[in-house]
């Protein structure tokens, strides 16, 4: 991995909640150039766009009905192509959110191929016959609920959908399907774009014959994932993409790999492998799913949120590092405290996150700190997704209003509310109607607040990226986590030859005890802390107040 790509920074816009530059209620690229100073400040040196191609926005984007083009909404081809010369000026590099396991149903090789099975593109999705009683292929599920097969007339067969039925799933087995795939890639590679971002990219191999999958989650329907993930062919095509494509250029490769254990994901990103660069990875993002998944009612543990992470940590020379992103709660939410203790626990899941070996990912709104959205009622939601697992929930017995509070949790609609910059009308987002509803707590937090405060958590990631930035050994050094028996401190070193500095991070909202490392007590220079005023960590013995998290590097 190239120096450049070591030292990204990446700064995640949901382009549709990020900036409205027209008043149109919803966010755009010229919106997003207006803030690139921002972006460039704050520390980020990437930026990763959620999908703006042409799409019915059935899922937000990641339904792709032509992948040559912007969608209008965002604004044009010259929009983007400012905007790519505008972010290189400020040395910011562009990665765009690629999604190829499957096509929006309104693209035109979905139109042609459900037409009938002799055309040039009948074989560019997944067709199964049904059974001998006209019913579905297997007891698939997909993942946002229901069946994954859809059954179309025209041909008398069902196609495979691992999301919604409007995003039907490509095969990847047809020579021709990789190759458009490819010729797409290159022709925003030869714009100038600096990579891309793989949505589900652990999908794209099917097995040549699908079975009945087993029920989880208390779901009538088999686990999407099963035969799917990490199927047979997978690293036969991402070899063949990066001969193709990837090599020819100096771009960063990043797959969204869902359902992948640490030592399935060392073979796509082991540098001899030549496929990616890293890998998102779930684990830790399950350490408070239960009888139903991502959507029970669970509190997580710190000792698992630590194992999952530290043993990716262990287990791969590269990690991408997030805690949040578009899919997922906001992290202060989720993880920290968002009452009494926001700004502390904000600064201190950075920390945990951002100084551990591997890639850095800042999801827009992290670096002040935003909150989950607390819907009152299930049409407030414009989530596909937790529509389907509120009818769900209800289906199983459970009340409309624990099944709210489960929904409420974890919908996608809280990483997705609009981008808050100000105390004005629609939190500065927009002139107009925002497509989805503003968090009401836009007054007290918001950009603009954070900036004119120097303790701010905004000014916080600032000093941390810039840490992380100027001392080598946050970058190549080695991880090891410390005091794996502590029940409420996260803590863990960064180290080399030369330099040593230890992460201590309290996750709990009182105050703890901690027994320093023998090799840093007494000879230790605190570097970094969340809290307006630094403890002491002259003794061996310390005491960590609520969610309080020092970096102390040894002297």
């Amino acid at each position: 991995m190239n120096d450049w790509k070591k030292k990204a920074i990446v700064y995640e816009a949901y382009v549709q909640s990020f900036n409205d530059s027209d008043g149109d209620g919803i966010g755009d690229l010229p919106g997003l150039i207006e803030k690139l100073d921002y972006i460039k400040n704050l520390g980020a040196n990437v930026i990763w766009l959620t999908p703006i191609f042409k799409s019915p926005l059935v899922d937000n984007g990641y339904d792709i009905a032509d992948y040559e083009a912007i969608n209008p909404i965002y604004g044009t081809m010259n929009d983007f192509k400012k905007l790519l010369r505008k972010a290189h000026e400020r040395d910011l590099r562009i990665v765009m959110d690629l999604v190829v396991n499957h096509t929006s149903d309104q693209h035109k090789w979905f139109k042609e191929s459900k037409k009938n099975k002799n055309n040039k593109y009948s074989d560019y999705y997944i067709w199964r016959d049904p059974k001998e009683d006209g019913s579905a292929p297997t007891n698939l599920g997909s993942a946002f609920g229901g069946s994954a097969w859809t059954y179309v007339p025209e041909r008398n067969q069902y196609y495979l959908h691992l999301f919604a039925k409007q995003q039907p799933d490509l095969n990847w087995n047809n020579p021709q399907v990789r190759n458009d795939i490819y010729h797409m890639m290159k022709f925003w590679l030869d714009m100038g774009v600096d990579g891309f971002r793989m949505d589900s990219i652990s999908f794209i191999s099917k097995p040549s014959k699908f079975k009945d999958a087993p029920l989880e989650d208390n779901k009538e329907y088999g686990a999407y994932y099963y035969g799917s993930a990490n199927g047979p062919h997978i690293h036969e095509y991402l070899r063949e993409m990066n001969q193709k494509v990837l090599s020819k250029y100096d771009v960063i490769s990043i797959g969204e790999t869902p359902h992948t254990t640490a030592k399935e994901a060392r073979l796509f990103v082991e540098p001899d492998r030549h496929e990616l660069d890293m890998v998102f990875q779930f684990e830790h993002m399950h350490v408070d799913y239960g009888e139903f998944g991502r959507y029970s009612d669970v509190t997580y543990k710190m000792s698992d949120l630590r194992n999952s992470m530290t043993s990716w940590q262990n287990d791969l020379s590269w990690n991408s590092n997030y805690l949040g992103n578009h899919d997922q709660p906001r992290i202060v939410s989720r993880f920290g405290n968002d009452s009494k203790y926001r700004k502390e626990s904000a600064k201190m899941l950075a920390m945990v996150s951002l100084l551990q070996k591997g890639t850095p990912f800042i999801f827009q709104g992290e670096e002040i700190g935003m909150t989950n959205l607390h819907i009152k009622n299930i049409d407030e939601l414009k989530d596909l997704e937790a529509h389907n697992i509120y009818s769900f929930l209800k289906s199983k017995g459970i009340s409309g209003k624990d099944a709210l509070k489960m929904v409420n949790r974890k919908t996608r609609d809280n990483a997705r509310t609009p981008m808050q910059w100000n105390k004005q009308q629609n939190a500065g987002f927009s002139s107009g109607n925002p497509w989805i509803e503003v968090n009401p707590n836009y007054l007290e937090i918001n950009v603009k607040k954070d900036l004119q405060d120097p303790k701010s958590i905004y000014h916080f990631y600032q000093k941390l990226l810039k840490l992380r930035t100027n001392n080598q050994v946050l970058l190549d050094g080695n991880y090891d986590l410390i005091t794996p028996e502590d029940s409420a401190v996260f803590a863990y070193t960064r180290s080399s030859e030369k330099d040593k500095i230890a992460v201590i991070c309290s996750f709990v909202p009182y105050k703890v005890k901690y027994e320093l490392p023998k090799d840093f007590v007494n000879k230790n220079k605190v570097i970094l802390f969340n809290y307006d005023d630094k403890e002491d960590m002259a003794s061996n013995t310390i005491y960590l107040r609520p969610y309080e998290g020092v970096v102390i590097k040894r002297e």
